[in-house]
């Protein structure tokens, strides 16, 4: 695979300004480009966006970890 010119051209300019790597930069707009044709990453990314949110919310009952079949039951009839 091949850049044009102009295009390694503003790559390099945007990793200096970022100060990373070229190769970050191309990643990261593949990445960006994979997701809008509805390609939704590997499995790696996907588990790491749901641990970003453990235990963000609060239930507020105190049993849940012991009662959780219950609870999902009784919230499965609302």
């Amino acid at each position: 695979m091949q850049l044009t010119r102009q295009q390694a051209a503003a790559v390099r300019r945007v990793a200096a300004r970022r100060k990373t790597s070229d190769a970050a930069i191309v990643r990261e707009a593949v990445d960006l480009w994979l997701r809008t044709q509805g390609h939704s990453g590997d499995a790696d990314e996907r588990w790491q966006r749901a641990l970003r949110v453990v235990g963000a919310f609060r239930s507020g009952v105190k049993d849940i970890s012991r009662e959780h079949d219950r609870e999902f039951a009784e919230a499965s009839r609302s």
